[in-house]
């Protein structure tokens, strides 16, 4: 009798620990998950990273120091609010996304999911175009140019390749006179790593055109984003 109940307490014990263990696990695992997130508090490398896409689009004006501070803070709320994201100031996976930045927890779909784009031939034919089109213009600009390029091929509207819509016919004026063929410079190469990595800051808008040079008065019926340099960029 004593046998049986001492088994049975042992097996009590057992069950109890191994629920410990995988409330214990479960929990760490969790943290993990959140701690993942670069926020206000958080150093490394994703850190610097964040940082540096963001002092070069203009939103951070502080030191690339790896140090998630209230100026880092306030930069990460400047670009969701800019890009259509949750205003949280936390750089979770969605946001890390839009800054092209691949992190641990998304890795492999983020990957997967821009690898037709990311190749070396699309970033170089992407920077042609922006070079042929949009040299002299401030850098948003420049990745708004490219931008445009990539939500056509998101379009049904368009050809579904980054070739296929720059060299649709009458598409770009810089195929019709040559310019594609130009040799890009660092900032539109820039500029086309950008827009690929997902910085859209024409806003969603498929066309663009300078107000000044425009001859097509159905243009000016599309509907506005917003205007960058000398270019308008519209649905």
């Amino acid at each position: 009798m004593l046998k049986k109940v001492f088994n049975h307490r042992i097996a009590v014990f057992g069950f109890i620990l191994s629920l410990i263990v995988l409330v214990a696990v479960f929990g760490f695992s969790k943290y993990n998950e959140v701690e993942a997130l670069s926020k206000y508090g958080s150093r490394g490398n994703e850190v610097k990273q964040i940082q540096e896409k963001l002092k070069r689009w203009g939103y951070y004006k502080g030191s690339v120091d790896g140090i998630y501070g209230s100026q880092t803070l306030a930069a990460v709320k400047s670009f969701q609010k800019k890009n259509g994201l949750t205003v949280d100031g936390i750089a979770g996976e969605k946001t890390l996304n839009a800054m092209g930045i691949t992190s641990s927890s998304n890795n492999s779909s983020s990957s997967s999911s821009s690898s037709n784009n990311n190749s070396s031939s699309n970033v170089n034919l992407l920077a042609r175009a922006i070079y042929g089109e949009a040299r002299g213009e401030p850098y948003v600009g420049q990745v708004a140019v490219g931008a445009v390029i990539l939500n056509r091929v998101k379009s049904s509207s368009f050809p579904n390749t980054i070739s296929g819509v720059i060299y649709q016919s009458g598409a770009f004026d810089a195929v019709s006179d040559g310019q594609i063929n130009m040799s890009p410079d660092s900032t539109a190469k820039k500029a086309a790593q950008d827009a690929i990595n997902g910085w859209d800051p024409s806003y969603g808008a498929i066309y663009y055109f300078n107000p000044s040079t425009a001859t097509n008065k159905w243009i000016w019926s599309r509907p506005l984003t917003v205007t960058i340099g000398k270019h308008r960029f519209c649905k």
